[in-house]
């Protein structure tokens, strides 16, 4: 029996392993003691950004298969059907604690990770979309500087990254609260086409196939960097810049086109992206699928730093790699693809049927253990849940807890406010156009779409979530980041397919925040088999705290959804002077997590009201067919900051005024957050067809007003046109440069 290693206890904490992992450890290795090459494996493999090990026993339930579901959770990114044999590839992932403690590098190198998780499947990306959250920005103390700063460090590697790949970043979401003020979010997602009988998956089989290396060469940036992204920030975080990833975009360009010629080809079993882990997760993930062992000489991969060690190898997240499994006799051929993009590649092992991952340092064995145990059977915790103590107190304060503020003087401060701010600044540093197929692009109001040139038809996406919601109500701020998703997309003209979640938490090892996610996920799950949208891919962050202060609940929720027209991706802003402005839904006055009172009083207080799913589907039905029927101009539907602000949007993208009447019974209530709501305009002559159409499906409409004139006009508040625009579209951009 081996020695155990010196300082154990030190080495167990820094390697974030449990007394308790450590004794599976040693019953898996059959009573050995394992190395240090093995401790990181095990370190690497059971850390909660691989293994998912606090959180795996609440997302079992999701609905995740449909008649349009090719591929669901299990793969690096959901399939859907999209008709005429195509399919769309897609996925979103998390990459908060990089981004933190390097901005460029992380947000960077989240960007190249999600598309590599596109293209192993065999998909071209053809659109990123960005969930981006940030604490307080405005001010001149310390955290609002630093802030401004990691905004404008993230923005620039997103854009860095994407731009020098060629894929379109077609949308996304920037929202602000103090609560991210010491762990900021970033969540990168991205979608790809491919056709329907050319899907790869990460697998390993096929006894003596070769396992074949390609890419960049490895170095020793990111060390550990899964494991330190499953721990909590404390003031000592920044020390750790060596755990981030340094991206290269032109490299994985390069790879995007050798992998799609390959992908052509006849000549491989599987491909995996070393993503989180590195060649430790992708190897073992490939062979825990299949049952099979794998051995690999780790002194045959590439190497760009000397003196690197076996650990060095397997732990690495170095960017722009991939492992593939080959058959037998393709060498050549693939090795031939890569060198002609000028990418490193060799062949450094083979496919077994041992069951076990056999590691070779110069002909000696550094590692042996079984695979199965070590990827599928990962330990899975129960963790104490506790409702928070800090509901009692918020639910029970309303909107008329606080005193009154004029109807003009909130007009004014929720329009000028960093959340309804047009994000411009942010994405025109981002090029949507590039691929020329953006059908609907960053700064078009609600969900953004792309055309497929293969068949004609268009694909929506939107990527929303509500953290005040989440806050006030964990179960019900997540359904509704469901079905916001959902009604963008609608709002576009595209029925509501599938989603991709990324579950952005606090310390799980903290009873209230794992009570958060548990309730998170039952209203995914409620909300996703209500709408008939499952969940075909996803990521969970947890540990997204500092100093013992977690980030509000953020479940984060991408909807894709498919047009079967191109030519009939509807707007979300006015069309034409003279239009008849239509609100459908009721307005009940429900402030709750609103915007009117956080910016209006500086609190995330109030209660959700129940949700009506039925109602919410007969809105997306309305619009979907309406679109259809050519009755609809334009269509918003109404969220953060009520009616007020959902018309002022309008009017300020399209530069058209409007003048509205909305019969509320309260004034205060053009701001309420009244749940499946939409405003449409529609001409004159199909007002009668679209007013019948919505009474057929149950739903209530009202004429509020008409498009026209220089200036917003709504109830007894009013602005000029000029004023709405620059307040719009100029605000954020004063914000976060001014101390450059």
């Amino acid at each position: 029996m081996s020695q155990p290693i010196e300082n154990l206890d030190e080495v167990l904490k820094n390697h974030k392993l449990s007394e308790e992992e450590y004794q599976d450890i040693l019953r898996i290795l059959d009573g050995r003691h394992p190395n240090m090459v093995e401790i990181g494996i095990f370190s690497a493999m059971w850390s909660e950004h691989c293994s998912y090990k606090s959180s795996s026993k609440y997302l079992r339930g999701f609905p995740t298969t449909a008649p349009w579901v090719i591929q669901g959770p299990g793969e690096n990114a959901g399939v859907i059907d999209i008709g005429d044999g195509m399919a769309a590839v897609f996925k979103m992932e998390s990459h908060n604690h990089p981004s933190f403690i390097e901005p460029f590098q992380g947000a960077a190198t989240g960007v190249g990770g999600i598309l590599r998780d596109i293209f192993t499947m065999g998909a071209r990306p053809v659109a990123n979309l960005n969930a981006l959250r940030f604490g307080t920005v405005k001010g001149d103390s310390d955290i609002a500087k630093y802030q401004r700063h990691l905004v404008r460090g993230v923005v620039d590697g997103i854009g860095s990254y994407g731009n020098c790949m060629g894929v379109p970043t077609i949308g996304g979401e920037v929202s602000f609260d103090e609560s991210y003020n010491g762990n900021i979010l970033v969540n990168a997602f991205s979608l790809g086409l491919v056709k329907s009988d050319e899907i790869f998956l990460g697998v390993a089989s096929g006894l003596g196939n070769p396992v074949m290396y390609v890419g960049s060469k490895t170095g020793r940036d990111g060390l550990g960097g899964a494991v330190m992204s499953s721990d909590s920030f404390t003031e000592e975080s920044k020390s750790l810049r060596p755990t981030v990833q340094v991206g290269d975009p032109f490299t994985e360009k390069l790879l995007l086109e050798a992998c799609l010629e390959l992908f052509k080809t006849d000549l491989i079993v599987g491909i995996q992206d070393m993503g989180a882990a590195g060649l430790t997760s992708s190897a073992f993930e490939m062979a825990g699928k299949t049952g099979a062992g794998l051995i690999m000489h780790l002194d045959k991969v590439p190497a760009r730093e000397e003196g690197m060690t076996p650990y060095d190898f397997m732990l690495s997240e170095s960017q722009e790699r991939m492992l593939i499994c080959a058959k037998q006799g393709s060498e050549q051929a693939i090795i031939d693809i890569f060198e002609k993009w000028e990418l490193d590649v060799a062949v450094i092992g083979e496919v077994t049927d041992t069951g076990r991952m056999e590691l070779m340092w110069h002909g000696e064995k550094c590692a042996d253990m079984p695979i199965a145990p070590v990827s599928e059977d990962a330990p899975v915790l129960d963790r104490p849940t506790s409702r928070p103590k800090y509901l009692d107190i918020v639910n029970a304060q309303t909107v008329d807890s606080f005193k009154a503020v004029n109807d003009q003087e909130a007009y004014e401060t929720l329009l000028s406010n960093i959340e309804v701010s047009d994000k411009a600044w942010v994405y025109n540093q981002y090029d949507s156009m590039v691929q020329t197929n953006t059908a609907k692009h960053p700064g078009s109001l609600d969900a953004s779409c792309i055309r497929i040139k293969e068949n004609g038809k268009a694909l929506a996406m939107s990527s929303d979530c509500n953290p005040r919601y989440c806050y006030i109500d964990p179960r019900k701020g997540a359904a509704l980041a469901v079905v916001e998703s959902g009604r963008n997309v609608a709002m576009s003209g595209a029925r509501p397919l599938s989603i991709t979640d990324c579950l952005n938490y606090g310390n799980p090892e903290n009873p209230e925040v794992m009570w958060q996610f548990a309730e998170g996920c039952e209203g995914i799950k409620e909300a996703c088999l209500a709408l008939n949208t499952p969940v075909v891919s996803g990521n969970v962050s947890l540990y997204n705290e500092t100093n013992g202060v977690s980030v509000f609940p953020t479940p984060a929720i991408a909807m894709v959804g498919l047009n079967e027209d191109e030519n009939k991706v509807l707007p979300s802003v006015f069309q034409e002077e003279g239009s008849q402005i239509l609100l459908v839904g009721e307005t009940k006055g429900e402030f709750g997590g609103s915007l009117y009172i956080k910016a209006l009083y500086g609190e995330t207080v109030g209660s959700l009201a129940e949700f009506d799913y039925q109602n919410e589907l007969a809105l997306w039905e309305l619009v979907i067919e309406g679109n259809k029927q050519g009755l609809i101009k334009s269509a918003k539907d109404v969220n953060i900051g009520g009616i007020a602000i959902a018309l002022s949007k309008m009017a300020a993208v399209s530069n058209m005024g409007v003048v509205s009447y909305i019969d509320v019974v309260e004034s205060r209530n053009i701001f309420d957050e009244s749940q499946s709501r939409a405003i449409l305009e529609v001409s004159n002559t199909n007002m009668v067809a679209l007013v019948a159409l919505a009474k057929e499906l149950g739903l209530e409409v009202s004429v509020i007003g008409i498009v026209a004139g220089d200036e917003v006009k709504i109830n007894d508040i009013s602005l000029p046109l000029k004023k709405v625009r620059d307040i719009y579209f100029n605000t954020f951009a004063r914000t976060i440069e001014q101390d450059l």
